[in-house]
């Protein structure tokens, strides 16, 4: 028995197995210089160093003095180093270890192997947890405990001294595997959440990302579209010029030859008058009458040959006049069928004008003949009930529908106390509160009530901020892309509101109105967006 006690005293506290190269602490307690080196290494973030035996505190690094007595007695007992394993080192508190630390000790603060844990294991004093740099994390700052609970009222980790005489006595505490096990499974729950949040955001982003592409690509298209137009309104324009320039060419040069003509023939009659007048000046300056007498009549001196020619002069001079400007402007006319063309290319005018379908109208709304106007009556009218009238509100619908293409055309209000503008599928109800425009998902639109103007669809309602001075509004749809547009037609024209949807029926416009009037007008497609 007293050599089993003696055994004991050989054996280091931190590994539990016999001492190996001993080293001493300055309290006098002995430990392998490895365990210690180790133990030590683990408490330098800390900055204080205490023995693993008696918990005496030492603010440096304490220096390892070396037990010759106690290793000479080693070496005499020729125990064989239990600490070697399989690659000639041990494992406890080796961090750089080949060898895994499967466990560590919280009391011995040792990271131990699978062949090392086994002495450990068979003491209940030694708490074992999975491997952790930092030990002493997991005791109590305070009482130097190993922390075993988890106050749920101060979200905070305790020991067993903790929850008897410490600040949290009588708080409710868990064990930590239970309290940490209710954690993970909120944790999981947020996980989940965040995972699908994540998945719809990627979502959404692929989805921006779409569009984004399909934006670029239909403003490259349109891009050359507009280029390609303008090269040929150039093209187009430059022969034009040349065409122009060249009629006024041919008549400039046309004229100066009959300029030419006429002013050579009057030369010649210049200098013959000149030579007449001369001759008459001599007679005149004549002494001897009979000379003068025998001179021939000065009548006959006009020859009725020469006043036929003035005559013929005459007549050429009134022929001859300044540019044929009616041909020019002709010519010029093929300017005005390029800019139509140009209006054409970009507008497109659809096949008709918008009309209202008064087999759709509401029985307090009057149709004007023209089939433009809308018109809220107090007194009702007696038009037959039939399935594609609306029964309760003062509403109306086109007659025209579009399936495809770009679309506007304007609204104009009249002393209208409310009214909406906007479009709707043919199948919406005609009776019931679901009839309303914009208050079910069959319809789109805008709305005005007391100078307060919202957009509404499927019941969902959005104030629009800015009060509208125009009255007059403009609606556009483009199908394809699934876009329902509405402008105040101001200067400049301003951007009110977009919807954005897929189109899955035809479309009809549609209006409301009470206390007023509302014209429309319009129709065409490919317009383009203002800026």
């Amino acid at each position: 028995m007293a050599s089993a006690d003696v055994r004991a005293e050989l054996d280091c506290s931190i590994c539990l197995h016999t001492y190996t190269d001993p080293v001493m602490l300055r309290c006098g307690h002995n430990f392998c210089r490895v365990c210690i080196d180790c133990a030590l290494d683990t408490q330098d973030e800390s900055g204080v160093y205490t023995c693993p035996e008696c918990r005496e505190e030492f603010q440096e690094r304490p220096t390892l003095m070396r037990n010759l007595a106690l290793r000479n007695i080693m070496e005499n007992l020729l125990v064989t180093p239990h600490k070697e394993t399989e690659t000639g080192i041990c494992c406890t508190y080796c961090v750089d270890s080949p060898v895994p630390a499967v466990k560590s000790c919280l009391m011995c603060e040792a990271s131990l192997c699978e062949k090392h844990l086994r002495v450990h294991s068979k003491s209940s004093e030694h708490v074992l947890s999975d491997p952790s740099t930092f030990l002493e994390n997991r005791k109590c700052s305070v009482h130097k405990k190993i922390l075993e609970y988890y106050c749920t009222e101060d979200a905070a980790c305790i020991c067993v001294s903790c929850s008897l005489v410490g600040e949290h006595q009588g708080h409710r505490v868990e064990m930590l595997d239970e309290a940490s096990e209710k954690k993970k499974g909120k944790l999981r729950n947020i996980l989940q959440k965040l995972t699908t949040k994540r998945a719809e955001t990627e979502e959404r982003v692929q989805n921006l990302e779409e569009r984004w592409r399909k934006a670029q690509e239909k403003a490259s298209g349109e891009a050359d579209k507009v280029t390609a137009l303008f090269t040929d309104i150039r093209r187009r324009l430059d022969d034009l010029e040349k065409r122009v320039l060249s009629e006024i060419s041919r008549q400039e040069k046309e004229e100066s030859l009959s300029f030419s003509t006429l002013i050579h023939k009057l030369e010649i009659t210049k200098d013959e008058l000149f030579r007449r007048m001369r001759h008459i000046q001599e007679i005149c300056t004549m002494t001897d009458p009979l000379t003068v007498l025998q001179e021939p009549d000065t009548g006959d001196l006009c020859d009725p040959e020469e006043r036929g020619g003035d005559e013929d002069i005459n007549r050429g001079l009134h022929d001859v006049g300044d540019l044929d400007v009616a041909v020019i402007s002709d010519k010029l006319h093929t300017l005005c069928d390029i800019i139509t063309d140009i209006r054409r290319g970009i507008y497109v005018e659809g096949p008709a004008d918008i009309l209202l379908d008064v087999n759709t109208a509401g029985n307090n709304v009057l149709i004007s003949d023209d089939l433009k106007t809308a018109t809220w009556t107090q007194n009702k009218l007696n038009r037959p009930e039939t399935a594609e009238r609306f029964q309760d509100y003062s509403q109306v619908m086109s007659n025209r529908r579009f399936t495809s293409g770009r679309h506007y055309w304007d609204m104009e209000s009249s002393e209208s106390v409310i009214w909406m503008v906007g479009m709707c599928y043919p199948s919406i109800d005609r009776r019931g509160g679901q009839s309303y425009i914009g208050y079910n998902n069959k319809s789109w639109s805008l709305r005005r009530r007391y100078n307060q103007y919202s957009v509404r669809h499927d019941g969902k309602c959005t104030q629009l901020p800015d009060r509208i001075s125009s009255d007059t509004v403009r609606i556009c749809l483009d199908y394809e892309a699934g876009q329902l547009s509405f402008y105040e037609l101001c200067d400049p024209i301003r951007h009110l509101h977009t919807f954005t949807a897929t189109f899955t029926e035809p479309l009809h416009a549609a209006l409301y109105v009470w206390r007023g009037s509302v014209k429309i007008s319009g129709g065409s497609r490919n317009w383009e967006k203002p800026s």
